[in-house]
């Protein structure tokens, strides 16, 4: 698996730039993955949506569906993407530090 190195961080990467090792994630690392992502900027509303996404992945070991995380955050889809342009399942979770879900193309 390929290196990256984003701000100074070194992580391991799939070929998509999904890092490979949820639990090296930080608040530094998740800005720069977020610049990677053209979201400038990470306000309240991304880490709600960033840590609700790495909250539910450390209980089920999964990333929630769209619907849950709607549903839950309260946010809906077309914000989600207004907020993460590559939307939630690429931009959103590759930002928490998750790795790619299933069904993600």
């Amino acid at each position: 698996m390929p290196i990256v190195e984003l701000s100074g961080i070194q992580v391991d990467v799939d070929e998509d730039g999904f890092i490979q090792q949820p639990e090296c994630w930080n608040e530094a690392l998740a800005a720069a993955l977020a610049a990677v992502e053209d979201v400038p900027e990470l306000t309240d509303d991304h880490w709600k949506v960033v840590n609700y996404l790495r909250d539910y992945y450390k209980q089920f070991g999964i990333a929630p569906m769209i619907r849950k995380l709607c549903k839950d955050t309260g946010f809906q889809l077309k914000y989600i993407y207004e907020l993460f342009p590559s939307g939630p399942a690429k931009g959103a979770c590759k930002i928490a530090g998750l790795p790619k879900p299933t069904g993600c193309v």
